[in-house]
């Protein structure tokens, strides 16, 4: 095993995180799926800084995650991305509190994206994404403000349900 660096200690920090306060099956479905999703995206590129490549640790969330690139697509997830970017438009200030992450790869001015399976900020950089990168995206998925939004009657809850109507109504 490779000694242990900083990236380890990130990881460290999202898996001491803990939702033992909420309830996340009152979480708006599609809302809790991204927010695995991205978090499962995040401790994979996380550990393939801090482990080898073909780590037991690392195939294993190379498998889940295959597995949810097709969830994906299902249902109203596939509304995901659009529905941040008419939050952008219509909804500047709550967009603005959204964890980087996910305007980073869902707003579609944006050149980041997840490349087989890591999330990548700049595809034109070979250089490692700064740890303290991710310290502070795992912070904004746990705050109290967010985690409430993600209820079906939270902020972001009411957002994608009105985006949606709208989308039907179009």
């Amino acid at each position: 095993m490779q000694e242990v660096n900083e990236y380890f200690h990130a990881l460290q920090h999202l898996w001491e995180k803990s939702l033992m306060m909420e309830n996340p099956s009152e979480f708006h479905p599609v809302l809790y799926f991204h927010f695995i999703d991205t978090l499962a995206h995040l401790e994979y590129t996380m550990g393939t800084y801090a482990f080898s490549f073909m780590s037991i640790r690392n195939e294993f969330s190379r498998e889940y995650l295959r597995w949810r690139f097709d969830e994906e697509k299902k249902g109203e997830r596939v509304f995901f991305g659009p529905f941040i970017n008419w939050m952008k438009k219509k909804y500047p200030d709550q967009y603005e509190d959204l964890p980087m992450v996910w305007k980073y790869v869902y707003d579609e001015e944006s050149g980041a994206e997840y490349r087989s399976l890591r999330l990548v900020l700049d595809p034109d950089s070979n250089s490692p994404i700064p740890v303290r990168f991710f310290w502070d995206a795992v912070d904004e998925f746990f705050t109290t403000h967010f985690l409430r939004s993600l209820y079906q009657e939270g902020a972001l809850g009411r957002l994608f349900t009105e985006f949606r109507k709208s989308a039907e109504g179009s």
